[in-house]
């Protein structure tokens, strides 16, 4: 009987921890999300990452604890503080690190758009690298740290090949592609560029480079062949930057706040961005969906798999499509692609509800950092395609093959056998390469994806299917140069592809309009449901640097996330730090 108390007693403290534990986690929940108070004449401090992610993590951690800013809520921060009476001036606080540049473009068209109010804007460098630099260009005046250096020097690109580590270890990559430039299996096959990869890689940096000049000339009204003289002569002391007209003061941050504004009230950026929209009259009026493609597309839900980073399900974005097809609320739909592409099937499985969705209401897609290949896929069926002019999209063509690991088995005394029925039963051998008839199955099989690809791209873009042959083949251009090929039609960011959302549904520009955004944000029961989700991609994100993230991301995912054998409408490795 005794016992039996103890364990009853056991099991009530246990409930009532968890009870405690719940109700505590709902307590905070609500404080968390009340809103900051803004003093009056307010500096609002602006912090922006050198990585910004679209999506916010999930979970009840990523909204108990502070995550950081994504692109859009440093946007948003910037379009609520242009007409918050509260907010005076801002003080732009770029950070160290490396991403790629589109996301960088849509911020710096914000600071640009906030200027418009009237209110000034400071941008304070502790690091200055050359996206650094480039955001702080659209300030109205630029602060280095006396201390250090601005690291301004050019665009450099860089490309990783392994087929020296596979000859080492006994593995044969054995890739097929459809499309001279689809390099995306190279990294595997080749021990450096071939021609084509190489061309197109040098166009990328030329004209990324020539994106990089023309803002600072424009920022700091300077001639761009003065520009692209100075930065042959960087990097910069910061007295030599100074002396040189690139910044315009050398200034701790406690003296360009205390000095430049002395006495003005602070608020962070981070605070700020629980400031609600609809509390400074923004986010009102006709609904207009915004469904985020972030990560690499495959079959099946989306979630996070660790090595590669955010991945886009096909199930998932159907739910969402389908969604927002359905609701008569809703005027338009936009689509916001972060994505490299991935599975040719899934690629298309959306391609067909995007066709859909066009056919009930306007669909428009604004592309990020990337959308090439599936991404550009999935982008083809809208309205109008907007994108930064540094996004890296195009990359039209298909990729397949299998690493063959025979002679690696062979070397660590493994033997495997097998037992097949069937003239292409072992097609997907991963102990041997293609036969020739397997590899002209295989072939023939990327042909027919290409083509349709082709084939679609030249419906969705109003083009022959000799103008789309013309620029696909596999190549990745920048948005700027896609525009110039017919592949997009507008370049800006997200606000701008809301612009042309407004346009197609015959909603008056000056009207304010409320986002819908999937994936949605969740209430605290469902969070209470899946309170950890997320912790690993925090906990591995803060392990790498975004560069080193990106290269294990890239490598990892041909090789052990989709199907052996699968067909990939997957881009190409490009690093442009």
């Amino acid at each position: 009987m005794s016992a039996r108390r103890g364990i009853n007693f056991v099991l009530t403290f246990v409930m009532m921890a968890i009870v405690f534990s719940m109700v505590s986690v709902v307590a905070a929940y609500f404080f968390v999300s009340r809103e900051p108070s803004v003093p009056r004449d307010a500096t609002l401090v602006l912090r922006v990452p050198g990585s910004l992610t679209e999506v916010s993590p999930g979970g009840l951690l990523g909204q108990l604890f502070e995550a950081p800013p994504t692109l859009r809520s440093i946007v948003n921060n910037l379009r609520k503080a242009a007409v918050d009476d509260r907010v005076s001036r801002v003080v732009l606080v770029p950070s160290s690190g490396q991403a790629l540049w589109g996301k960088i473009q849509e911020v710096r068209d914000a600071v640009l758009a906030f200027k418009r109010s009237g209110k000034p804007v400071v941008a304070y460098l502790e690091y200055g690298g050359n996206q650094q630099y480039y955001l702080a260009t659209a300030a109205d005046l630029i602060a280095l740290m006396p201390s250090s250096p601005l690291d301004l020097t050019g665009i450099a690109s860089y490309e990783l090949f392994l087929r020296g580590t596979f000859d080492m270890i006994g593995a044969y990559p054995d890739f097929l592609h459809a499309g001279e430039y689809k390099t995306a299996a190279n990294r595997f096959t080749e021990e450096t560029f071939t021609p084509a990869h190489r061309e197109m890689s040098e166009s990328l940096t030329v004209d990324m480079f020539g994106q990089l000049v023309r803002g600072i000339a424009d920022g700091r009204g300077r001639p761009e062949s003065e520009v692209r003289r100075l930065i042959d002569e960087g990097p910069f002391l910061p007295e030599s930057a100074l002396a040189a007209g690139l910044v315009d003061k050398l200034a701790y941050e406690d003296e360009v706040i205390d000095h430049v504004w002395s006495g003005r009230q602070l608020i962070d950026g981070q605070d700020y961005a629980d400031v609600s929209l609809r509390s400074v009259g923004l986010n009102t009026g006709p609904k207009i969906g915004v469904i985020y493609v972030d990560g690499l597309i495959n079959t099946g839900r989306s979630g996070y798999d660790s090595p590669q980073g955010r991945v886009v399900g096909s199930d998932t974005l159907i739910e969402y499509l389908r969604e927002a097809r359905n609701d008569s609320s809703m005027r338009a739909v936009v689509l916001r692609i972060d994505s490299p592409g991935g599975s040719a099937i899934a690629s298309d499985v959306i391609w067909r509800e995007v066709m859909l969705t066009r056919e009930e209401k306007p669909v428009i897609a604004s592309m990020s950092d990337v959308a090439a290949s599936g991404g550009y896929y999935i982008a083809m069926p809208a309205h109008a395609i907007v994108a930064q002019p540094a996004t890296l999209t195009g990359s039209i063509g298909v990729v397949v093959g299998k690493v063959v690991m025979g002679e690696t088995y062979g070397k660590l005394g493994v033997n495997v056998e097998s037992v097949s029925q069937g003239r292409f039963a072992e097609i997907n051998s991963p102990v041997r390469p293609f036969s020739p008839a397997e590899r002209t199955k295989v072939q023939a099989q990327l042909d027919a994806v290409y083509s349709t690809f082709v084939d679609k791209a030249a419906e969705g873009r109003a083009m022959t299917r000799e103008q789309i042959h013309a620029v696909a083949q596999g190549r990745v251009w920048t948005g700027q140069q896609g525009r110039q090929m017919g592949l997009i039609d507008d370049l800006g960011g997200l606000d701008r592809a809301i612009e042309l959302a407004k346009q197609h549904a015959g909603i008056q520009q000056e009207t304010e309009v409320e986002l819908v955004v999937y994936p949605p944000v969740r209430g605290v029961l469902e969070l209470l449901r899946h309170p950890f989700e997320s912790v690993r991609e925090s906990l591995l994100a803060s392990l790498m640097s975004p560069t080193e993230a990106r290269v294990v991301r890239a490598l990892s995912a041909p090789l052990r996330l989709f199907t052996r054998g699968e067909v990939l409408a997957l881009m190409p490795n490009v690093f442009l730090p």
